[in-house]
């Protein structure tokens, strides 16, 4: 958590200094920031083990950098922050999710209209006031307006993958408790939905005040809406509220199923225990006033003629019927991908080499990953052309000798993620493309074409015999951009038609394919993957919020490529 906040600070630092046109050091900032947030250990714990020179070993930090995370450390502040917020004092969280307001416009916005913030900004468009602007005009007035509508429609929802190591550490926490039995994390996050508005953790403990006490106490709270025997209730300083409920054992499996969710899912069971003459609530099944069930979930289901339904089902998507059919997928299980088909690396944008991501899935327990660097046009990242992948295909093949020779049965295939051209085209000759081992298509400009044009675009891509693999197919960024105007049933028909890929992102503000698209899939018979899309070596992680992703689209292993071993999956390519 702490980590969270000096990468937030790192970040405004690089935002601040690309408004003043500085050179090189708002990209050092930002790969800092990125090596911070990725890291898997506390700064405060790196600092405390080796001072600043354990601190310049994580990734993309420097001696400066590194003193700057120890004045925090020490302080709470960054006193270089301070003092370049005070030239342009905008609250630059705020306009994360506003497409098209970069450094530069943010800056023109304060100097000529005193913008400090999203109302500001709102209150400037509504006015007319922007598009008067040199440089701006009536279009950008109306995106504005547009993203600030977006901002709005997703707020107060946190995206799952970066409140669930905070969710985990309290369960943690409580979990190690005297007297405390249990805790299980329910509602929305154990069902794995791609963003969640809070969190609830149900506690079996044989002393519940001691429990209370500690959780309303926790550093993270900023304020407690309720302090009480049964339940407490609290906001942290990411500003998401979290629950917390002591369940009697006998009702624990009821209140388990009573506050995963989700509302219609639990009405439906509640009219079919109504049918049977029963009563379902968070304390039990109830025949009368005898409880029948309740202690697990499994026993409310079966009591109720049903097969157990796992969380990630329960949308009203169809999982009661085809529990009582006995129809219900074989999900694929969480740990159960074999490769990784989207990794990037310092040759590109990512914070490391070949090598360490290699080790790094060696560790995670992997069989392969797919180096997949971005290509030229993506400039900003200094994406490879023609002649810079084939010197990365000759690291890539001294890498994997000498890790054969240290006997690890490990393979590195040569990837890119091509840029996908305006008119379909890709932006590596097709000499290139059909050397590489893998190859993924993914779109990174013109997000605002027309639908037809979108999806015309992808679909020749895909009729391209060297693309393997869409990457991230609808370019969605939850909380910051919606996904671009494409027709996905028919890109899912060419997929099928091509025997072209589709991946779910499982970086977790990507979350692309969404699950209902996930559900297409599968049903049409076309293929996924599931990628981390690493930047940095604990982005490998981020793998099972794939899985989680996929087993909400009722995806098993028969459907993923990357859960199958390395000769099969490639013989599945193009």
């Amino acid at each position: 958590m702490v980590n969270d906040e000096i990468a937030r600070l790192l970040r405004e630092i690089a935002i601040y200094l690309e408004m003043d046109d500085v050179p090189f050091r708002p990209r050092a900032y930002e790969k800092a920031s990125e090596g911070v947030l990725g890291s898997d250990e506390d700064m405060k714990e790196v600092y405390a083990r080796g001072g600043l020179k354990a601190l310049e070993q994580v990734p993309a930090v420097g001696v400066s950098i590194a003193e700057k995370i120890e004045e925090f450390l020490k302080t709470g502040r960054i006193a270089y922050h301070d003092e370049l917020k005070k030239k342009v004092p905008v609250e630059l969280g705020e306009f994360a999710g506003i497409e098209g307001i970069g450094p530069k416009t943010l800056k023109t916005l304060y100097q000529k209209l005193k913008v400090r913030n999203l109302a500001d900004l709102e209150k400037a468009a509504q006015q007319g006031k922007i598009k008067k602007l040199p440089g701006f005009g009536p279009k950008s007035e109306e995106n504005i307006l547009q993203g600030i509508a977006f901002v709005r429609r997703s707020g107060g929802r946190f995206v799952l993958g970066q409140v669930m190591p905070e969710i985990e550490l309290i369960r943690e926490r409580l979990g190690v408790l005297a007297g405390v039995e249990s805790v299980t994390v329910a509602g929305s996050v154990r069902r794995r939905k791609d963003t969640v508005g809070d969190a609830d953790l149900l506690v079996i403990a044989k002393k519940p005040k001691p429990v209370m006490d500690y959780f309303v106490a926790m550093p993270e709270v900023v304020q407690v809406h309720a302090h009480g025997e049964t339940k407490s209730s609290v906001k942290l300083k990411n500003g998401m509220d979290v629950d917390v409920r002591i369940v009697p054992k006998e009702s624990y499996g009821a209140a388990l199923n009573y506050f995963t969710g989700s509302k219609d899912h639990n009405v439906a069971l509640r009219e079919l225990a109504i049918k049977k003459g029963w009563k379902l609530n968070e304390y039990g099944l109830f025949a009368g006033t005898k409880r029948i069930a309740g202690k697990t979930e499994d026993e409310v289901y079966r009591k109720l003629g049903l097969r157990y339904i796992e969380p990630e089902l329960r949308e009203m998507t169809g999982e009661l019927e085809a529990a009582r059919k006995n129809a219900l997928p074989d999900l694929i299980p969480y740990g159960s991908l074999r490769g990784d088909l989207q990794v990037q690396t310092d040759w590109t944008d990512g914070d490391a080499s070949i090598e360490e991501m290699a080790q790094t899935a060696i560790k995670a327990g992997l069989d392969y990953i797919v180096i997949t660097d971005h290509t030229k046009r993506l400039a900003m990242t200094h994406g490879l052309d023609a002649k810079r992948i084939k010197q990365q295909w000759a690291e890539i093949d001294r890498v994997n000798a000498a890790l054969k020779k240290k006997g690890k049965k490990f393979t590195i295939l040569k990837g890119t993620e091509c840029d996908i051209l305006k008119d379909g085209t890709m932006d590596l000759p097709d000499e290139i493309l059909a050397q590489c081992d893998v190859v993924g298509g993914s779109v990174h400009s013109l997000f605002n074409l027309p639908e037809k044009e979108q999806t015309a675009r992808i679909m020749r891509a895909m009729s391209n015999p060297h693309v393997d693999i869409i990457f991230h197919p609808t370019g969605r960024v939850l909380n910051k951009r919606e996904a671009y105007a494409v027709n996905m049933p028919e890109l899912i028909r060419h997929a099928k038609k091509t025997g072209t890929v589709l991946e779910i992102d499982a970086y977790p503000d990507r979350a692309d394919l969404k699950a209902e698209h996930i559900r297409l899939c599968v049903e049409a018979g076309v293929k996924m993957s599931i990628d981390s899309d690493a930047h940095a070596p604990a982005h490998i992680q981020f793998l099972d919020y794939g899985v989680a992703q996929a087993r909400r689209g009722w995806a098993g292993k028969k459907d993923i490529i990357n859960a199958w071993p390395l000769e099969k999956m490639l013989k599945m390519l193009k």
